[in-house]
């Protein structure tokens, strides 16, 4: 069975989603641990109501970020990592982390990229009256939600209002995420 490691910096709930899809043998992968930038974030606790290890690795608790993400980097390889999940983790990765998990390493994105990168892509795409709003599953690389396109799921707002097409998009991320994670994993081990 893959190990997978998730990053996340914020509630969690697509990290949950990963746990849910794993516990119903839906997602063929063991969850070895989940990396956090953030001490208050409630996807720690979502990990310790699940057994999952946790480590933090806050900023300021290291000189540079080279040195933070080979902290990372050591981290993942000790949890024995063949792929690394984002789900909300809101820093770019280091081209060294990047290079030693080739293709291994995915991103979920509350947008149809290549529009709207970076944060609050909702924001944005209000912003310009978007009527369609989708999600952008990617491989990750050195730029902002620039890597290779997995799948997207797109779908017209009945609403221009902020929670209606957030709570829709959640629905399809939950959904879409361990999903797309399960055929990477399986396609691999063909």
């Amino acid at each position: 069975m893959k190990n997978i490691v998730v990053f996340a910096s914020g509630f969690g709930s697509n990290f949950q989603a990963i746990i849910d899809a794993v516990k119903q043998g839906k997602l063929h992968a063991n969850i070895a641990g989940l990396i956090c930038d953030k001490p208050g974030a409630y996807a720690i606790e979502r990990a310790r109501i699940n057994l999952i290890p946790v480590v933090l690795f806050e900023r300021n608790a290291f000189s540079s970020k080279a040195e933070m993400d080979h902290a990372i980097l050591n981290q993942c390889q000790d949890w024995n990592a063949d792929w690394l999940v984002l789900a909300g983790y809101m820093r770019l990765l280091s081209p060294m982390l990047i290079k030693a998990f080739p293709r291994h390493i995915v991103n979920i994105h509350p947008s149809l990229l290549p529009k709207y990168r970076g944060l609050d892509a909702v924001g944005q795409a209000l912003n310009h009256k978007e009527r369609v709003y989708g999600l952008t599953i990617h491989y990750v690389e050195e730029g902002m939600d620039t890597g290779e396109i997995i799948v997207q799921v797109p779908f017209e707002a009945d609403e221009l209002d902020r929670d209606h097409i957030e709570k829709r998009l959640h629905a399809l991320e939950h959904q879409t995420y361990p999903a797309i994670i399960n055929k990477l994993i399986v396609e691999e081990c063909v």
